[in-house]
């Protein structure tokens, strides 16, 4: 799977990202401009020493990205997307794009994608999710219905 970070804000939260991304074998694609530089001690810390097992990418703008995989499915979560997340099937190689966290994804973007919106239903009295946690929902639902491709199923305390 592919996770997209447009213009991420919270160094602690990418690098949670990150790290959810390393482990689930998932590219991580940042779009720039970022809120914090590469080098920032909390990314480094929330994504541990997992940055090395990461196969990550940096753009300066999503049309970027379009160009570059015009033959791929994208997904785009929002908390005003009129499809929850889990009415997707989703394919292996598709990109789930998230916005940033004062302002999620442009309108205009949202508007001209109304079919590929997604959300998480949530209570209407507060905003949203943290970035990192609606990442890890979406992503494991799309690896759930793939039944995990490449990832250990089982620990070591089978029965």
């Amino acid at each position: 799977m592919n996770i997209v970070l447009v213009e991420p804000e919270i160094p602690q939260n990418t690098g949670n990202i990150a790290r959810t991304c390393a482990v689930t074998k998932s590219r991580l694609f940042l779009v720039g401009p970022l809120g914090f530089s590469l080098d920032d001690r909390y990314l480094k810390r929330a994504g541990l020493d997992y940055w090395d097992k990461l196969d990550i990418q940096y753009y300066d703008s999503l049309a970027d990205i379009f160009r570059d995989y015009p033959d791929k499915n994208f997904y785009f979560a929002t908390t005003k997307a009129g499809k929850c997340y889990t009415e997707v099937a989703y394919q292996y190689d598709d990109f789930i794009v998230f916005g940033k966290e004062t302002a999620g994804l442009p309108e205009s973007l949202l508007q001209s994608n109304l079919d590929r919106c997604i959300r998480i239903p949530m209570g209407e009295e507060l905003r949203s999710l943290n970035l990192s946690n609606s990442v890890a929902i979406i992503l494991y639902e799309a690896l759930r219905q793939m039944d995990f491709p490449g990832l250990e199923k089982r620990g070591k305390f089978v029965y």
